[in-house]
Formats: structure tokens, sequence, C-alpha cells
């Protein structure tokens, strides 16, 4: 069975940085597009970051300059660098990958989310 975990949440003060992991195991055979997702209290979860097997990358307008998504296929893992962070980046962040295993083919799998807390 195919699981993703995050780690790397926690609180952190305005302008502070944090780092987000996501790794994923079970019975792979291969992992396309991995990404993370957000959600803050009473919103929609929107997406953060994108990113190709081939290590392509796309950001949501509000955290391009400050966030950094980059994935280690060796590892089955993927990473987002969080600098410069402001109140508004709080939320529960979620891993996405759609991802290849032996036992049901092709599935989009989620993690169970870390929670981010940016405040003074």
């Amino acid at each position: 069975q195919v699981q993703l975990v995050e780690s790397g949440g926690g609180f952190v003060q305005p302008g502070g940085s944090l780092r987000l992991s996501c790794v994923a195991s079970g019975n792979i055979i291969s992992i396309d597009d991995m990404g993370w997702y957000r959600q803050a209290p009473g919103k929609q979860r929107e997406l953060v970051a994108e990113i190709t097997k081939g290590s392509r990358s796309d950001y949501a307008d509000s955290v391009k300059g400050r966030f950094a998504c980059v994935r280690d296929n060796s590892k089955n893992t993927i990473y987002l660098q969080m600098d410069n962070l402001k109140p508004e980046d709080t939320a529960i962040y979620y891993c996405n990958a759609h991802i290849t295993d032996t036992t049901t083919g092709f599935n989009i799998y989620w993690g169970q989310g870390t929670r981010v807390t940016v405040s003074s």
C-alpha cells in the first residue's frame, strides 16, 4: 500500500523559514507529478507548488520568490523550502503525488497534512 508521510511543520514567527518533507513509500513503480497544497481555516485547499518528474516546478503567485520545491527521485521525496513566511501562509500543508503502484495501478495520493503556523 502506498503512503505519503509529511514532516517539518511547526510554529514560526513572520519572516522565518521552515522546510517540509514528504516521503512516498510502498509498492511504487513510478511517481510522476508531485506537489504541495495547503488549506487555511475556512478556506478551500489550494495549490502551492508542483513539480514534474524532471523537476520542472511551478508556484502559486502568492509564494513565488519565497518558496522552493525540489524532489529527490532516488528517495521518492519532495521538499518545500519556505522562506520569509507570512501570517497568511498559516495552513495545513498536504503533499500530493501521482503514483503508479504494483497493486492498483495509477492513483493520486495525499499525505495526512502537516500544520504550519506563522505568528508573532
